[in-house]
């Protein structure tokens, strides 16, 4: 049976009603579900998790393509419109597990004749409206409700802050020293031989490795530091509240004990221990590599006396140029974004065995570009690639779901919302490009799925990384990068080439990790112990968490967007990295053997979150994973710290 992709508007007055009333549809069928689960007492169990399912469906499209819309569509009072649907989906979602009718219908109910899909999805279920607070009094269930709402509410505040948050710096026409000449030559200085730049990826990335006037590296990276502030600091101090008490009420410890429940991790015990060991792991060779760091700043800047995250790029830059012949410019030089996209395609497409057919889909913007996925003649999905920066716009890189994968009767849709230049780009953003290509190709092939509650990426949170993390490795490939990059030549980047920027890559990596544990630390510190100066907290622990250090003074927190999805839950990164690392050991016959490649399509991405985590892992690996590959990676590091100068 063919399963038709979303229509969208065919012009652009349709745009508001498809914000409104499309999603006001689907929660009319909701409701009408509920009615039905209310009043049917002689359904089975199978029945009403039929029914339960169909309007998780309908609560799943809503939210999707309405999220989709308030992060990307051009005008404002559409994205506003969508935003209020936003609010209203999540509104319903958590009024329903507060409904004790609703929890009626299933509280009672046996696994019993159920199938493995049933019964997991009754047990989500169950313990769905225990975390929702069905069982609290009155007075307290509605707390609960307003408090979920509240957190909705000033999570989409955070968020809108942070993507209307643009800012520019200017700088006079000398504080382009060292920048790539296309670069130079894009932004023209104005009459008073002043230089606008802005905190938009296409101006960030490249400034701060590349720019040898610090004034300029720390003016920008300064101004990003203080994206949404002061504009967020009310947000977050009540959103982490809000948070507080509503884990109080549910029964909880703490935010983190909440949050981590449903999460591969366990527990928020757990979270401290995973990042001491994180901790324990780096430590060693990231005092090393800082040492090299602080003395190559000195050699420039004798009176330097750290190194703070304004340098951290560019000098790591300068030192692989320097020890390991890596010259980031002549890296660049073979990234043109018209090779890197049909690139990525066409990788993904050879290792999944899955091809990428353009469609028109008229979405909501000029600048996107749609693909049905399909593999032998059979429409798997639709993926949408909304690859760079205007106003308004979700200002990082991220997948949205648009549409739950559900076998016959929805055809999985997503799209990518990033931030690419134009033209050439920095190794860091192809890898970033594979990176959230491998959750979009997560969200397509898990999305066969019967229930809603397990398409496509919808395994434990802190396991979603780990298949985007591991397609980050197809972009250090020699081969794979050979086959689709070229200089203005034609020539594809040399194999020699990228072996070095291998060799290089290890250095500066636990220097990385340390600073992931900062975001980490102060993901779950701020949650967990709610200190009433934000900003000299998350100011110590990123200064005491790396030897690189913060600038001094800024407001980071505010524009952290990952505060308001991820919570006190940041560690997920590593933590995924640890399974990413392992995944790739099944690779035993090269990253494009296609028999390697099947069994992870098949046993890892495909099952969706129709099973545990740690059993779709154990069974592509034939084992549990482990801490040891992560471990070898991390070591690699320590062993490239001591290179030769050349």
């Amino acid at each position: 049976m063919s399963i038709e992709p979303l229509s969208f508007p065919t012009a652009a007055a349709g745009w508001a009603a498809f914000a409104t009333e499309r999603p006001a549809e689907r929660i009319a069928r909701v409701h009408v579900v509920d009615a039905r689960l209310r009043s049917e007492p002689a359904l089975s169990t199978r029945e009403r998790l039929a029914l339960w399912n169909d309007a998780e469906i309908a609560l799943q499209q809503a939210l999707s393509e309405a999220y989709v819309l308030s992060e990307a569509h051009p005008d404002a009072a559409v994205r506003e419109l969508a935003e209020a649907r936003v609010q209203a989906v999540e509104s319903l979602t958590s009024q329903r597990l507060l409904d004790r009718d609703l929890w009626a219908a299933f509280s009672e109910s046996s696994a019993d004749g159920l199938d493995p899909d049933e019964a997991r999805l009754l047990a989500h279920l169950l313990r769905d409206f225990r975390r929702g607070g069905v069982h609290l009094e009155n007075a307290q269930r509605e707390r609960a409700r307003w408090l979920a709402d509240r957190d909705t509410e000033l999570s989409l505040t955070f968020s809108r802050n942070i993507r209307d948050g643009r800012r520019e710096v200017t700088v006079p026409r000398s504080g382009l020293a060292g920048m790539p000449q296309d670069f130079v030559d894009a932004h023209p200085a104005d009459e008073n031989g002043m230089v606008t730049l802005s905190t938009d990826y296409p101006d960030l990335m490249p400034v701060r490795e590349y720019a040898t006037d610090r004034a300029t590296r720390h003016a920008l990276v300064g101004a990003y530091n203080d994206l949404a502030w002061p504009e967020n600091e009310p947000v977050l101090a009540e959103l982490l509240a809000v948070r507080a008490e509503r884990a109080a009420l549910l029964g909880y410890a703490d935010w983190a004990d909440f949050e981590t429940e449903t999460r591969m991790i366990g527990s928020g015990a757990e979270i401290r221990r995973f990042l001491a060991r994180l901790d324990e792991a780096s430590r060693p060779a990231a005092e090393a590599e800082y040492a090299v760091l602080r003395e190559r700043l000195q050699r420039d800047l004798p009176t330097a006396d750290a190194v703070t995250i304004a340098d951290f790029w560019h000098l790591l830059s300068i030192v692989k140029a320097e020890r390991f012949d890596v010259d980031p410019q002549l890296v660049r030089s073979y990234f043109p974004f018209e090779r890197v996209l049909p690139g990525v395609l066409d990788v993904s497409g050879r290792l999944l065995q899955v091809e990428y057919e353009p469609v028109d889909a008229g979405a909501w913007h000029d600048d996107v570009r749609s693909y049905d996925v399909v593999r032998e003649g059979v429409r798997l999905g639709r993926i949408h690639l909304d690859l760079h920066p205007r106003d308004g716009k979700f200002s990082h890189a991220a997948c949205f779901p648009l549409a739950p994968g559900i076998a016959d009767r929805v055809l999985p849709e997503a799209a990518l919302l990033c931030n690419f230049s134009r033209g050439l780009l920095e190794h860091d953003q192809v890898v970033t490009f594979f990176h959230e290509f491998g959750h979009l190709v997560h969200e397509i092939l898990g999305g066969r799925q019967r229930f809603a509650r397990f398409a496509g990426v919808q395994a434990e949170w802190d396991f979603v990384e780990a298949p985007s993390q591991l397609l980050e490795e197809w972009a250090w490939d020699p081969e794979v990068l050979a086959s689709f990059t070229g200089n203005a030549d034609g020539d594809p980047i040399p194999m020699d080439l990228v072996r070095r920027m291998r060799t290089a890559d290890a250095f500066g990596r636990a220097l990385e990790v340390r600073r992931q544990l900062g975001h980490a630390n102060v993901s779950y510190q701020l949650h967990v112990q709610r200190p009433a100066d934000l900003q000299a907290e998350t100011e110590r622990l990123y200064a005491s968490t790396s030897p690189v250090q913060p600038l001094p003074g800024l407001h980071p927190y505010a524009g952290f967007g990952h505060l308001t999805g991820y919570g006190a839950c940041y560690y997920t990164y590593q933590w995924s990295l640890v399974i990413a690392r392992d995944l790739l050991t099944g690779f035993e016959g090269g990253l494009m053997n296609e028999t390697d490649a099947s069994r992870y399509r098949h046993l890892v991405l495909e099952p969706g979150g129709s099973r545990d985590a740690k059993d779709l892992v154990e069974a592509f690996l034939g084992r549990p994973y482990s801490f040891e590959a992560y471990r070898e990676w991390l070591g690699e590091a320590r062993t490239e710290v001591t290179v030769p100068r050349t």
